[in-house]
């Protein structure tokens, strides 16, 4: 039977860095409550206001979004930057490779999803809804309304998402979820590996 939640943006969780360099919004992690180091998948914000090294996350897989602000440059593993803004599409790459981030535009805010690789594997797609539009949710679902307002319903109940909210879905059997309003959204899926 799945199991879903509104995610209030009020009620998420902030807690540091693991390398300390920043703070972390956790916006949901399984199992709840987990801790950095045994967590299947998280999925959370972060502000980034200096230049440095990302965390190392050992068998972690991550995909990163700019959420607000003029971007950041991400060395992965030794390869020539890449520049992400708030138009780049989601980009997938290893946790546990050296990153190097540069803010040539000030601070940034991002949407990071990870995954345990040898269980796991997710997905990130950033999309606009203009009116009505339809989504697929298996297993492991969430929506995250960045900008706007997202109305849905859920076993007969009317759901309303503002800026910074989500709707976590658990167990979801390819089910088809009309999502209404006018939004910027993140979905994200989360599938055994």
């Amino acid at each position: 039977m799945p199991h879903a939640r509104v995610l209030k943006a009020s009620s998420y969780r902030r807690m540091p860095w693991k390398n300390g360099g920043g703070e972390t919004v956790e916006i949901a992690v399984s199992p709840p409550e987990a801790a950095l180091s045994d967590f299947d998948w998280r999925i959370s914000m972060a502000t980034v206001a200096t230049d440095g090294p990302f965390s190392i996350f050992t068998g972690i897989d991550r995909t990163l979004s700019i959420l607000e602000g003029d971007g950041m440059a991400l060395a992965i593993d030794g390869a020539e930057p890449q520049v992400l803004t708030t138009a780049s599409e989601p980009l997938p790459f290893p946790a546990d490779v050296a990153v190097s981030a540069t803010l040539p535009g000030g601070p940034i805010t991002d949407l990071n999803v990870m995954t345990r690789r040898a269980r796991l594997r997710h997905r990130v797609e950033r999309t606009k809804v203009d009116g009505r539009l339809s989504v697929e949710t298996a297993g492991t679902w969430l929506v995250l309304c960045q900008q706007g307002t997202l109305s849905l319903q859920w076993a007969g109940e009317s759901v309303v998402l503002d800026a910074g909210d989500a709707f976590l879905v658990e167990g979801a059997a390819n089910t088809a979820l009309p999502l209404t309003g006018q939004a910027l959204c993140y979905l994200v899926s989360i599938d055994a590996a």
